[in-house]
């Protein structure tokens, strides 16, 4: 039955407005029109773990579910524009960055970090192999230079930070997530998350490390499909639980643990790859799909739901 007398919005005070507000995470990246990775894929994965994203966006891929074929970047003053604006209205918890298009725009983004050294910032690696060598080196030596200095945490694939931080390994063995993350605190980086290690019985790693400590380590079954948009699925993950005050440590656990049953949920939107589904949570169970039409209130709450029963 409709209530007769429906709360007012004067009824709020802006007071309690603002504490009740989910805590907000300021992201940089592209829009993605397959809606697998960018800011749709960060604006849904931080919503599905409490907080609010703040989207600037750095450009736009012309894309599918399979390839990237081109990538349109924004001018450094559209980005600086955007991200001013909403940083002097909302009070930012974290500042994730994803894929800033151009080193103009890193350089965009480096500035403004320091103008607000103290919010912890949490940067994606991604991978650019869909792109023209010589911007790839531009793009990589413009991150190493102004923004991983400012960087708080460092995410990324094994073998994509291992060949960019470490290009001149030699030794037989794989790098350690420690080594990496020696290699990144060279840089000014305090912290590395490491996915994607290779590990037997077709297993990968993924592990939280200093250059002395292995933080957080969770171990995961290997999918036998080619997913995107991984990368910025967690990345938008622990930023958001960073931002709602949870230790890192167990940020990056609960972090990874939700990027496991994304994946364990992933889908085919159109003929390519898989998209990471980031509202898994959000989807009734097979025997409950009668129930859940009766009533919007069978919807599970994602903070009920128990991250670690995953696949170890």
């Amino acid at each position: 039955m409709t209530n007769p007398n429906p709360p007012s919005l004067a009824d709020t005070s802006p007071s309690d407005a603002a504490e009740a507000a989910p805590p907000c995470v300021l992201v940089f990246n592209a829009s993605d029109p397959s809606g697998a990775a960018g800011l749709t894929c960060d604006a849904m994965a931080i919503a599905s773990v409490g907080a609010h994203a703040l989207p600037v966006v750095t450009g736009a891929y012309a894309r599918d579910t399979t390839e990237i074929f081109d990538f349109f970047p924004f001018d450094e003053e559209a980005v600086t524009e955007q991200a001013r604006a909403i940083l002097e209205d909302a009070p930012v918890q974290v500042i994730k960055v994803g894929f800033a298009g151009s080193p103009e725009n890193i350089s965009a983004i480096a500035e403004l970090a320091s103008d607000y050294a103290d919010i912890p910032l949490i940067a994606c690696m991604p991978n650019l192999a869909w792109w023209d060598e010589s911007r790839i080196d531009q793009y990589q030596d413009a991150l190493r230079e102004l923004l991983l200095p400012q960087t708080t945490v460092l995410v990324g694939n094994h073998s994509t930070l291992w060949r960019w931080l470490l290009p001149e390994w030699s030794s037989g063995k794989s790098p350690t997530p420690r080594d990496i993350a020696r290699a990144a605190a060279e840089m000014g980086v305090s912290y590395v998350l490491v996915t994607g290690i290779p590990l037997p019985d077709q297993f990968i790693d993924n592990v939280l490390a200093t250059p002395q400590a292995n933080l957080a380590r969770e171990k995961f079954e290997h999918f036998d499909a080619t997913f995107v948009g991984a990368g910025d699925t967690l990345s938008a993950a622990l930023a958001a639980l960073v931002a709602t005050g949870s230790d890192l440590a167990a940020a990056a656990s609960e972090a990874l643990n939700y990027l496991d049953r994304c994946l364990d949920a992933g889908f085919r939107p159109g003929m390519g790859h898989v998209v990471p589904d980031r509202l898994f949570w959000a989807q009734a169970e097979d025997d409950d799909d009668d129930d859940a039409n009766d009533s919007a209130d069978t919807l599970p709450n994602i903070f009920e739901i128990p991250f670690n029963e995953t696949k170890h």
